[in-house]
């Protein structure tokens, strides 16, 4: 219901009550009937339920299989090494949703608060929880708002809802009627919110929603809705799925072609599962876990803490980022940007009657510190005047025009006045709204100028503020409206705005450059957001400019055809901001959303990122978000999402590494019984290549730098696969090609009768795939191009594997172990040249993609 709109005489009668309050029997009736004024939970999982979870991705099943295969051919050192890996990605991703499980209880938390009712007449203190509809509750400065109210009596009453709205702001609020029915929260004066914070005054108000039908409690609702998997996770399932299909598919046509030849049942399976077990990337899940982690810990050193891993990988995708204003594009904090003052010859002042009235007329307190305490606004005045003039010349002004009485700002008059002993009389200084001190001049030819340049001033999305002031000879008994504020003369006015962070205008052109289209979403007025997103970048005339209200005019249809256009939201609710991030991800938008309130917890669910405010976040938007920003500084999403794009193309390196090197092994034990040749490798062998020749390296490759265009190209899309962009035909070729190199060296050995064939192809496969990880370092940039120490940690663990391989080689405890027999100089060096020729095919796959690329950007020219 729209209870802004009802008339204050008929809002009692509504909710069956009076200005008494309700009868003891009456509200526990209805305690009662519509229970407790309580944020309500769905049933959550339990710890166990969570961990057992963990278990149903398709890549950790496909493990767990391998693990099962391994165990029944007696293999139990590789039964025990997989399982030990799918117990630690289990409890890393059990230790993220038991913590994502908070935000509700955060929430509840926030809720749980005291109200002063009144019942019968009676002042009591009750638990927010008992109250009901129809309870009559008292508001005072300090206190916390208990439940939804309907203003009945206002005096001087301010709220702060910045943690419901998103306005910093603290909002003046009355009992008077607002016609219009759908309106934001924030232009709602006459109503008061649960869990809002009673900043100044007094009121009375009667309780109209509570429980989960408050505004908090929609949003408590909101916040149950199912996650958002972030596009790596997407990935991987579907990753998952299709390995597993590909194995089994190999594993039974090779079991078939073996059965055709007459080969024995038994010997058959076996040459299947070692199949199997070659197929499956034991290290990847860990490798990719380990290069988000170290993500993470690069990002913090940027004012950035991740709180959900796959969040940095997914950074790289986002294609939308919708951003806050306040804090994030701004410095959430007022400042004087434009002042215009009248010439008054008539005034025996150090200063002119306007900086006067700015150093004069305000409540900021001085700490201990010197540290200006204060309304923002006032603040901005008085920081304005102390830029000018100094802070000692500030001092000595305030001692010679010292207070002696005031009429303090309140929502209806909207002005406040200060009288201060000047010589042997007093000064008023008046300030406030433009239409209030227009009414208090002498000369209302001032009040037409004044409401004109409010109109030019406002349109550049400034806030004004209008200064008067005037002589009295004799201080009135007692102070008064009438007496101080009428016969005042125009002294000028001050323009002020949340100024954009320096940095926030690079940041946003280096998102354009990216394909990341900015969007603002802000609880200001339009005005304000469209200046500031002018002046930032966001908007350039060109795009949509939308409010709360005409957003919810708009279709289904409508929103569809327009969110891509869309450059400013203001004035926008919770449920709006969900909406806007779901129509973009229906357009196969990957969506960062930032934010600071309770209001913002929802949509930082839904979005693909998650991204809340350290220094003035609530606890809910926290707990609920994917990152943090602890600078509250939008140029540091723009460096989390390069870092997102160099571990996501990193993350596809390990993938074009591990997949190709597993492709060498399938087509090596695939082709070599078609090719009448002994099993290649053995089971230990191939778990070896996949945790130590894979691992290492691998994990190095986390390490690696961006790529020079990693901000000059689109962002991958979120439902793009890992293998697009060459990569499936890359672990294709160069997959047959190391199998090819390996078996044509078995060959060679068995027609030569070497007794140490085994070796040589094992040693060979791990060397070939050493050659491959320098190679593909880069996509584009050629090894000697790029630098061979560029990245130590790779070198390092090159130089430990091939130390290892060696080890295992010649150690004749090691002989026993992986089945191995030491090699003479000559096999070595053998092994050594054929391996090279993986790394040299690689090089040369980058030298014929550049130049296809010049010839393809030449033919473009023409």
């Amino acid at each position: 219901m729209n209870w802004h709109a009802i008339a204050f005489e008929n809002i009692l009668e509504e909710v069956s009550s009076s200005t008494q309050g309700l009868s003891g029997d009456e509200a526990a009736t209805r305690l009662e009937k519509n229970g407790p004024n309580e944020l309500e939970e769905k049933k959550r999982k339990s710890p166990l339920m969570i961990f057992l979870a963990q278990f149903k991705d398709f890549m950790i099943l496909a493990l767990l299989f391998a693990a099962i295969i391994s165990g029944v051919i007696g293999e139990m050192t590789d039964t025990l090494i997989i399982l030990i890996i799918v117990l630690l990605n289990a409890i890393i991703g059990f230790v993220q949703e038991y913590r994502a499980e908070k935000a509700m209880q955060m929430l509840k938390k926030m809720a749980a608060i005291q109200a002063t009712v009144q019942r019968e007449g009676t002042v009591l203190k009750l638990p927010s929880a008992d109250l009901v509809i129809g309870d009559v509750v008292l508001l005072d400065a300090g206190n916390a708002v208990p439940a939804d109210l309907r203003i009945l009596e206002a005096h001087s009453l301010r709220i702060d809802e910045s943690a419901l709205t998103g306005e910093a702001l603290a909002v003046d609020k009355s009992s008077e009627i607002i016609e219009t029915e759908n309106i934001p929260l924030g232009d709602r004066l006459n109503m008061a919110y649960k869990s809002t914070l009673v900043t100044n005054g007094r009121g009375l108000a009667v309780v109209v929603a509570t429980g989960m039908n408050t505004e908090i409690g929609k949003i408590a609702r909101l916040l149950q809705e199912g996650e958002m998997s972030t596009p790596l996770q997407r990935r991987m399932a579907d990753f998952g799925k299709r390995l597993s299909l590909i194995i089994l598919g190999i594993c039974i046509i090779l079991f078939g072609v073996g059965l055709l030849r007459g080969e024995a049942p038994l010997d058959m399976l076996l040459l299947s599962i070692s199949l199997a077990v070659a197929a499956i990337p034991e290290a990847l899940p860990a490798l990719i876990t380990i290069a988000l982690a170290l993500g993470a810990k690069h990002l913090v050193q940027q004012n950035a803490l991740i709180r959900k891993l796959p969040a940095v990988e997914a950074l790289g995708s986002v294609s939308f980022i919708c951003t806050d204003k306040t804090g994030t594009l701004t410095m959430n904090k007022m400042k004087v940007v434009q002042v215009q003052e009248e010439t008054i010859a008539d005034h025996h002042f150090p200063l002119s009657p306007l900086r006067m009235a700015m150093a004069l007329n305000h409540d900021v307190r001085f700490s201990k510190g010197e540290e200006a305490i204060g309304d923002s606004t006032e603040l901005a005045l008085v920081e304005f005047v102390m830029e000018e003039k100094g802070r000692s010349a500030f001092n000595e002004l305030s001692a010679s025009f010292p207070r002696v009485a005031e009429l303090p700002f309140d929502a209806d008059r909207k002005c406040m006045s200060s009288v201060h002993a000047f010589k042997d009389r007093y000064v008023v200084f008046t300030k406030g709204a433009i239409e209030s001190i227009a009414r208090c001049l002498a000369d209302q030819k001032n009040a037409e100028k004044l409401f004109s340049l409010n109109e030019e001033w406002a349109a550049k999305g400034l806030r004004v503020l209008a200064f008067a002031y005037k002589y009295i000879d004799v201080l009135p008994d007692p102070v008064s409206i009438e007496a101080l504020e009428k016969d005042l003369v125009f002294t000028g006015l001050a323009g002020m705005i949340d100024p954009p962070r320096p940095e926030a205008k690079a940041a946003i052109g280096e998102c354009k450059t990216a394909g990341i289209k900015p969007v603002m979403i802000t609880g200001d007025h339009p005005a304000t957001a469209l200046s500031i997103a002018k002046e930032v970048g966001i908007w350039n005339g060109k795009g949509y400019c939308v409010t709360g209200a005409e957003l919810e005019q708009m279709s289904e249809d409508d929103l569809q055809e327009k969110v891509e256009h869309i450059s400013v939201y203001a004035r926008v609710s919770p449920e709006q901001k969900i909406r806007i991030v779901k129509a973009l991800q229906s357009k196969g938008h990957s969506v960062s959303m930032t934010g600071d309130g309770v209001n913002d917890a929802p949509s930082l669910r839904a979005a693909d990122i998650g991204v809340a405010m350290g220094i003035n976040g609530t606890d809910v938007s926290k707990e609920a978000a994917d990152m943090i920003l602890l600078d509250d500084n939008f140029a540091t999403i723009v460096k989390a999402v390069r870092e997102g794009r160099r571990i996501y193309d990193n993350i596809r390196k390990f993938v074009k590494y591990i997949m190709t090197c597993n492709g060498a092994e399938i087509w090596t034990i695939f082709l070599a019984p078609l090719a009448g040749l002994p099993i290649p490798l053995l089971p230990i062998h191939i778990l070896w290549i996949n945790l130590v020749t894979d691992g290492l390296p691998g994990l190095a490759l986390a390490n690696e730098k961006a790529e020079e265009d990693v901000m000059r190209r689109p962002p991958s899309k979120s439902d793009e696969s890992l293998f697009a962009g060459g990569v499936a035909f890359h672990i294709l070729w160069v997959g047959l090609l190391m199998a090819g190199v390996t078996l044509a060296t078995q060959q060679w050995a068995v027609t030569n009768q070497l007794a140490h064939w085994q070796t040589m192809v094992f040693t060979i496969l791990s060397l070939s795939q050493l050659g491959h990880v320098l190679a593909i370092r880069s996509d584009k940039t050629f090894l000697y191009m790029q630098g061979i120490f560029s990245n130590r940690l790779l070198i390092g663990a090159i130089a430990i594997t091939v130390v290892l391989q060696l080890m295992i080689i010649y150690l004749p405890f090691a002989n026993e172990i992986f089945k191995t027999q030491p090699l003479t100089r000559k096999e070595l060096l053998i092994c050594i040249g054929m391996s090279a020729v993986v790394f040299h095919a690689v090089e040369m796959e980058k030298w014929i993609k550049r130049n296809l690329a010049k010839r393809s950007a030449k033919i473009s020219l023409k």
